[in-house]
């Protein structure tokens, strides 16, 4: 995985866009695949940054299905 880092026992990246627009695109993009995938990031949104944190809550911790969906995050962020 590219830039993904545990971070308090979850998997964390960030991502930075040239505005507000493209950092929107970018999660409705992750939101189809997310719901596709039926598994759901904790994230946030500040003008053009998106912060992303991958857990399975269930399992209590960083599963096979988090980090599928990284991979797959990663393939969209291009």
């Amino acid at each position: 995985m590219s830039a993904w880092e545990e971070r308090d026992g979850k998997l964390h990246r960030e991502f930075t866009f040239a505005d507000f627009s493209e950092a929107w695109a970018f999660m409705s993009r992750v939101a189809l695949l997310a719901e596709k995938s039926n598994h759901h990031p904790d994230w946030s949104n500040s003008w053009n940054k998106v912060v992303i944190d991958l857990v399975t809550h269930d399992a209590g911790g960083i599963t096979a299905s988090d980090r599928e969906l990284a991979d797959k995050i990663d393939g969209l962020a291009g």
